[in-house]
């Protein structure tokens, strides 16, 4: 069943107890008496995915069982990932079923167990509603949740820890155990490594202290080690610094340093590409650094003045620095290497809900995640796209129904931590005391898209910041309500006052927020309303989580939900690569690309040109009838027209007010950046009020991926003997048509000019001439036309392919242009357009056809009525024009399908997304390639993530 917004209607808002019996759950997408599983058509599917590189065999599960609407990425990822029990086994998971029952059915005993519902009836409320928006990817929880919840095995619920470490041996040895058994579980974590003194600083024995920077070497050997064992993702962690430790131009150069060794390396011979031989004697490789700056620093580098390094443990100043100096070392090391990413220190802890407690120093890997030290977070990712209405035309984002599902996610969010194991013991302590959620949402790129939205816009950035504040509100106002039933947090009665001062801070940034159109507004509206909740319940009763919501990666969960896009990213490119059901794959336009066109005012015949034009060259630029104003909406991360750097960070600025933590992304730049690029970026960053932040520039990184292929490749290169060849010219051979030939010719009109056209082909095997006659005989239109049509018919004798001459001839614009009396051809942008067009239609075989995005009306049709191009079995595709009944033509229909897709199968070399955009674009994303099945990942926030598999190299 497809996602319904008729539930609506029938529930209203859950709202919390006041007697203290729990919440009254009513209904939002469920039917009393009907199970959410009895209203999905189920089918069985067979898992296989293999390792592109040898063509090995990674995992196969055959006869899984689905929701038909299920995509086969979206099956592969979850049965190799998510399923439980030994492969092969009768204990094996089958099916999505069994899958969700395990989880919901666990958080469903929790909640009851712990008095958070009102009646039985409520909690089968609650079981139904969650099965159902995990059923119809809504939303999901993150990995930990599909890996542990419901088996033997510690219920670990977390993917993001922040540990912390003291001035001593003691604690940084417990420091390598914690972080390492927290990798073995497949997690990531991070910690501030600024209470150690420094280098310069006496120890109590009066030698030298050996600094942070020292142990950061053994904290890296050893997460290089685990993670080539971990089972579900490779090891992932954070280190920070604060800027006025004085190692911290040490920290700053650790990396860079590495990189030049690196280089060293390679010129010598050593083997130094990702995965190589020689690169594990590269170190501090395993963690992302980021310098945790202050208000202080920023002000003196925005003055030009001096800026003090504070020993770790008296506070006095003992060395002096010029600020701009190291504000521009840090640019420069991230120009040059990535890394240090930064942190800005009084703009975090002015978020802080609870400061009596403690500070907060650092974050989880990604970034997302910043709350007290030793502390852990679940995550819960929305798919936005499931709440964009399109009604006749008429698109609007369903805040209602979102603030619904909001409240049911942190409903079962909350009551995880009810039963949640915890890979150390002062984790779960603070976990369990301050309860701290992390819900956010994924395919915001895809929505701003869909509704006509440029990512880098004053209404994109509108749209964003409102449904993040109607998000964030709700999850508090849900808070406050949990409190009210179950008891506030542990520690809110000591950090109360600190904590309704941030909730006042949120729904004061609501108030002056900029509305912008009629998408945001009422979104607006909603966030405000609940704001207005949030401050009147939480003075009343509380609030049951010290923290509600980040921005995370959403990597593997993005894909297990079918979203486009992650996090807060934008799309990748406007061309993706898609699996189909029993293998191959087909490159395919985005879906977003038609619905953007229509909300901007597009007629269905444009519509279709243009995404015919997208389908052959992956932009929009030169599309036709597509005005130069709308090309914002279409840009991306990658390709022609990328989302420039501080785009990226003003979209970071829109939602940041918005978010308990932080937000996980990373800032792109081209190759051609200049560090003062890079300062601006960190400068503008602290300036617009972000928590966190990390650059990447193009090709910065000197050990990058190379494929099998291409390293057997250069090995040969180096070793084969050079060997005189022996030079072959082939020259074409013209191959002529018979005296008698068959043939058709067509009358047409193109934007009021009548015209003829006989196609004549061989007998047996396709088209060799074409004859045009247009105007009066010894104009000079006919002329060209008469000369033309001799080039081509020439050119097809001596076996120049038709589809050759259709590529490069469709799409060409001149007058006379506009529409034609063609039903299979409503649009050409001129004759040449059109008639290529039609020769295509009538020689080419579908899937050739197909590929350039050509289709008769018949088969626009059949996508209209079943999703599908592609004849029926019994429909003969007819090569050549080998056929003496006239042409059969469907009449033609006033409206194209909703999402006109221009499909081709794709490239055998192509495997995933990234590298179809790096085919098509002719760029490098350089990005490492998956460990596990060896495709080309992509970014997603901080961190990577295989499009093949669902890897990840961080924690989302």
């Amino acid at each position: 069943m497809t996602e319904t917004t008729s539930g609506s209607a029938r529930g209203s808002r859950s709202k919390g107890n006041k007697g203290g019996k729990g919440l009254r759950i009513e209904r939002v997408h469920t039917t009393p008496g009907v199970h959410p599983y009895d209203e999905v058509v189920w089918e069985r599917r067979d898992v296989v995915m293999t390792n592109w590189r040898d063509g090995s065999i990674n995992f196969e599960q055959r006869g899984v069982e689905f929701p038909d609407f299920w995509s086969v990425n979206a099956v592969n990822i979850v049965t190799s990932k998510y399923f439980r029990g030994a492969t092969g086994s009768p204990q094996r998971e089958s099916s999505l079923r069994q899958l969700i029952d395990r989880v919901v059915i666990t958080y469903r005993k929790a909640g009851e167990e712990n008095g958070y519902f009102a009646s039985p009836a409520d909690a089968e409320i609650f079981e139904h509603e969650l099965t159902y928006a995990l059923l119809h990817q809504v939303f999901s929880f993150n990995s930990p949740v599909w890996f542990n919840v419901g088996t033997k095995q510690p219920q670990q619920v977390s993917a993001c820890f922040i540990l912390s470490v003291d001035d001593s041996m003691e604690s940084i040895l417990d420091w390598y155990k914690e972080e390492g058994m927290i990798f073995k579980g497949g997690s990531g974590a991070g910690l501030n490594l600024s209470r150690i003194r420094s280098s310069k600083e006496l120890l109590s024995s009066g030698g030298n202290a050996s600094g942070p920077v020292s142990f950061m070497r053994g904290a890296d050997a050893s997460a290089g080690t685990i993670k080539s064992g971990g089972a579900t993702r490779r090891a992932a962690k954070m280190v920070v610094l604060d800027v006025d430790h004085p190692d911290v131009e040490a920290f700053i150069d650790t990396k860079v340093k590495e990189e030049e060794k690196v280089r060293a390396l390679r010129d010598a011979g050593f083997d130094m590409d990702l995965g190589g031989d020689d690169i594990t004697s590269v170190q501090y490789q395993n963690a992302n650094n980021s310098v945790r700056v202050n208000d202080e620093f920023m002000k003196a580098v925005e003055n030009g003045t001096k800026f003090g390094l504070r020993a770790r443990m008296t506070g006095e100043v003992i060395e002096e620095i010029d600020a701009k100096g190291l504000f521009r070392k840090m640019a420069e090391a991230a120009w040059a290497c990535a890394d240090p990413g930064i942190q800005y220190d009084d703009t975090i802890n002015h978020w802080h809900t609870s400061p009596e407690t403690g500070r907060i120093t650092a974050s989880n890997p990604c970034s997302e995640y910043m709350h007290l030290d030793n502390s852990s977070c679940n995550l819960a990712s929305l798919n936005l796209l499931k709440f964009l209405r399109d009604d006749n035309g008429n698109q609007s984002f369903d805040a209602e129904r979102f603030a619904k599902v909001v409240e049911l996610v942190i409903t079962a969010m909350d009551i995880s931590i009810c039963f949640a194991d915890f890979p150390t013991e002062k984790i779960g302590e603070t976990t369990r005391a301050f309860r701290q959620l992390g819900i956010g949402y994924a395919n915001l790129g895809a929505l701003l898209m869909a509704t006509g939205h440029a990512y880098d816009s004053d209404g994109g950035r509108a749209l964003a910041g409102a449904i993040t504040s109607l998000m964030t509100g709700t999850s508090y106002k849900r808070s406050a309500e949990l409190a009210a039933v179950v008891g506030p947090y542990d520690g809110y009665a000591r950090n109360a006052d600190a904590h309704k001062r941030v909730m006042k801070q949120h729904s004061d940034a609501n108030a002056v927020a900029k509305r912008m159109d009629d998408l945001d507004t009422p979104v607006w509206a909603a966030a405000t309303e609940a704001w207005q909740d949030v401050l009147r319940l939480g003075e009343k009763d509380g609030f049951r989580n010290a923290q509600a919501s980040v921005l995370a990666p959403t990597g593997t969960i993005g894909l297990m939900m079918d979203c486009d896009t992650t996090g807060v990213e934008p799309d990748l490119a406007l061309v993706k690569f898609k699996k189909l059901v029993g293998g191959g794959s087909m490159q395919i336009v985005n879906n977003t690309v038609p619905k953007a066109l229509k909300r901007l005012g597009y007629q269905a015949e444009q519509i279709e040109a243009i995404v015919a034009h997208i389908a052959e060259h992956g932009n929009v630029i030169d599309a036709p009838g597509l005005k130069a104003e709308h090309y914002e909406v279409f840009d991306c991360a990658m390709g022609e027209r990328a989302i420039s750097a501080m785009g990226h960070v003003r979209m970071m600025a829109a939602a940041q007010p918005f978010l308990s933590g932080a937000i996980s992304k990373t800032v792109n730049l081209p190759e051609s950046a200049t560090v003062e690029e890079v300062e601006e970026v960190y400068f503008e960053g602290w300036k617009m009020g972000l928590k966190a932040l990390a650059i990447y520039r193009d090709n910065c990184k000197v050990g990058q991926p190379l494929s099998a292929k291409k390293k057997e490749e250069k090995k040969a290169e180096a070793t084969a003997p050079a060997v005189a060849e022996k030079v072959v010219e082939y020259r074409p051979v013209r191959k002529r048509l018979p005296k008698g030939r068959p043939g058709i010719t067509t009358s047409f009109t193109v934007g009021g000019a009548e015209g003829y056209m006989t196609a004549n082909s061989y007998p047996d095997d396709g088209l060799g001439e074409v004859f045009l006659k247009m105007s009066k005989q010894g104009s000079t239109l006919a002329g060209m036309m008469d000369a033309f049509s001799i080039a081509v018919s020439v050119g097809l004798q001596y076996g120049v392919p038709l589809e050759t001459y259709v590529s490069k001839f469709t799409n060409m614009r001149f007058e006379p242009a506009g529409m034609t009396d063609d039903p299979d051809v409503r649009m050409a942008q001129s004759i040449v357009d059109y008639i290529f067009r039609r020769l295509a239609l009538d020689f080419l075989p579908f899937e050739t056809r197909s590929a350039l995005g050509i289709h008769s009306a018949e088969e626009r049709q059949r996508h209209l009525d079943t999703g599908s191009y592609e004849p029926a079995a019994d429909e003969v595709d007819v090569e050549g024009l080998a056929q003496s009944a006239p042409r059969q033509v469907a009449p033609a229909k006033p409206e194209l399908p909703a999402q006109p897709a221009a499909a081709a199968p794709a490239p055998k070399q192509v495997h995933n997304s990234t590298e179809l955009v790096e085919m098509q674009l002719g760029l490098n994303a350089d990005a490492p390639l998956c460990f596990s099945c060896g495709t080309k990942m992509r970014r997603a926030g901080s961190c990577y993530l295989c499009e093949g598999c669902g890897s990840t190299s961080g924690c989302s």
